[in-house]
């Protein structure tokens, strides 16, 4: 019973991010190339790789899903055994993809706040200013 619960939770979370989650994942993949070799994490390709990967594999589930509700008879609705059994299959079967982005998700923040903290290329460093020295006046 706790498992089920937990899947539909964490399946419920991911909604609201399932939508959007492709362009995060491009996003942070164009962000990545952006950045100085020296500021990259080698682990960000690895977790991008497998965001991609569970993405890929919830879409493929949620389309089997959509099959599988679509299958059932007339009068299995949300709340009948025939209905909540086979969406908690679909849940249990979710499971493990939905805790990748839970536990590889950060990358993606972590990737924009290296991007938003690293120097421009554009913007050159400043120039000291002529004829100054760090003498102090007394």
């Amino acid at each position: 019973m706790r498992s089920s619960q937990r899947d539909a939770d964490t399946a419920e979370a991911f909604e609201s991010l399932r939508f959007g989650a492709r362009h995060l994942l491009a996003t942070a993949e164009t962000q990545l190339g952006l950045l100085p070799s020296d500021t990259v994490q080698s682990r960000w390709v690895y977790q991008l790789d497998v965001l991609h990967t569970a993405l890929d594999r919830l879409d493929e589930l949620h389309e089997q899903w959509l099959q599988t509700r679509d299958a059932l008879p007339i009068a299995a609705r949300p709340g009948t055994a025939a209905f909540d059994d086979a969406l908690a299959e679909h849940h249990a079967e979710s499971w493990s993809y939905l805790d990748d982005w839970a536990t590889h998700g950060k990358a993606l923040q972590e990737i924009n706040s290296a991007v938003r903290q690293a120097r421009s290329p554009l913007a050159p460093l400043p120039a000291p200013a002529p004829g100054r020295r760090g003498t102090a006046r007394g």
